[in-house]
């Protein structure tokens, strides 16, 4: 918190009159990116109805937002990681930044013409949003010139997953989807 307070020209003691702690002072980062990541994609959202634009629109958004912490992502995803951190996007401390993120990718899909099985519709903005994560943990390492790896495996992984969405109405798959979803309730009481 001093080195912060010194780059910030501030005193460490006015630093944590404002945040409690470097986990704080983090939680605050996560909803300033999340801000800026909804500023960058609200034009494609406000226009464009394809799911895989809009989606592949809002993951590249977010690998942008984040370009300039680059250096400092891995530092961070080592907290991040720790299943009993603060930090970590599925504790209670992170809820604030969680539900935000989710909502995009709410926003993401129910401004969609995509057709799907209406229980993956309920479900899949949490789904999108685990996506976004990976992709997420996929850019912390990598080290290709302006993670061109990273945008890379957007393009090729959003059609895969948007054909998958699109399968979804198929009764073949519903079970599958079903036994999907349960997996998830159950890993994630």
């Amino acid at each position: 918190m001093r080195a912060i307070a010194q780059r910030a020209g501030v005193s460490a003691s006015n630093a944590y009159y404002y945040f409690g702690s470097k986990e704080e002072l983090i939680q605050e980062f996560y909803s300033r990116n999340h801000a800026e990541h909804m500023a960058a994609c609200r034009e494609l959202l406000a226009v464009e109805t394809d799911l895989a634009a809009r989606l592949g629109g809002a993951v590249r958004a977010l690998v942008g937002v984040l370009a300039p912490y680059h250096a400092f992502a891995a530092t961070l995803y080592k907290y991040a990681a720790e299943p009993t951190s603060p930090l970590s996007p599925f504790s209670p401390q992170s809820s604030r930044a969680r539900k935000a993120a989710i909502a995009l990718y709410r926003e993401v899909a129910e401004g969609s013409t995509a057709r799907m099985d209406p229980e993956l519709r309920q479900r899949l903005p949490e789904l999108l949003w685990l996506y976004s994560l990976g992709i997420i943990v996929y850019w912390v390492h990598d080290m290709s010139p302006d993670c061109a790896r990273t945008y890379r495996l957007i393009d090729a992984t959003v059609p895969i997953a948007t054909r998958l969405i699109a399968a979804s109405r198929l009764p073949v798959l519903r079970a599958t989807l079903r036994d999907v979803a349960t997996l998830i309730d159950d890993l994630s009481a």
